[in-house]
């Protein structure tokens, strides 16, 4: 089912906050979402590659987050967290496959080993023994997710790949999480910490793929 999250609103609060600093907050975001079809098929080869080369492999940040976590509170979450990102990795496969591959846009394209730099940030800050790093890190994938899932969605019509309706948790359940979760100052700052890093993350992705497109245009 295509584009369920297409009218996605985010409530206020911490997912509020997700969605200021998160993929929403990126121009090259802002410009998919006001006219997708001004995207190339460079373009979309570039966003599903470099998509599932930072969250394509197996473990993910969600997976070392519920090594790392012993709150009751997040148990049922992060069940269906894990199994439901695991159905996104497999989305992006297909849609990484279907889109082809990607080209250089110079002589010395370092983007490859950028992204490869920015998952391994991810894979430290997921395996971090600050208590409430790891799952602060997991709250802010999952609803930043919500908002690139509509993205993928398009990528999906565009090559002809069936989107099935995501089975991540919700972003009102991920928001109520969190907010049980922060009982302490220390806590709070951790899930925040964690949550911050991994949006920094995403906004130097979206970066670089906007980067790559404009090398493209400018050519």
């Amino acid at each position: 089912m295509l584009g369920q999250n297409a009218q996605l609103v985010t409530p206020s609060g911490f997912a509020g906050q997700i969605g200021t600093l998160g993929s929403d907050s990126a121009p090259y975001v802002r410009l998919m979402t006001e006219d997708f079809s001004a995207l190339s098929g460079a373009d979309l080869a570039d966003i599903a590659h470099f998509m599932c080369v930072l969250h394509g492999r197996h473990p993910g940040v969600i997976d070392q987050a519920a090594t790392k976590t012993a709150d009751d509170a997040a148990r049922e979450w992060l069940v269906q967290a894990t199994g439901g990102f695991a159905a996104e990795r497999a989305f992006l496969t297909k849609l990484t496959v279907a889109a082809g591959p990607i080209s250089g846009v110079s002589l010395d394209d370092q983007s490859n080993s950028a992204v490869l730099g920015q998952r391994k940030a991810l894979e430290m800050l997921s395996q971090s023994d600050r208590s409430g790093c790891a799952i602060g890190a997991a709250i802010a994938l999952v609803t930043d997710w919500h908002h690139i899932r509509y993205i993928l969605e398009q990528i999906a019509l565009r090559v002809g790949v069936e989107a099935r309706s995501s089975i991540l948790p919700s972003v009102e359940k991920t928001a109520d999480l969190n907010d049980r979760l922060a009982q302490t100052p220390a806590l709070e700052r951790a899930l925040n910490f964690g949550a911050e890093q991994l949006l920094n993350q995403h906004r130097g992705l979206w970066q670089l793929l906007e980067a790559r497109r404009n090398t493209r245009l400018s050519r």
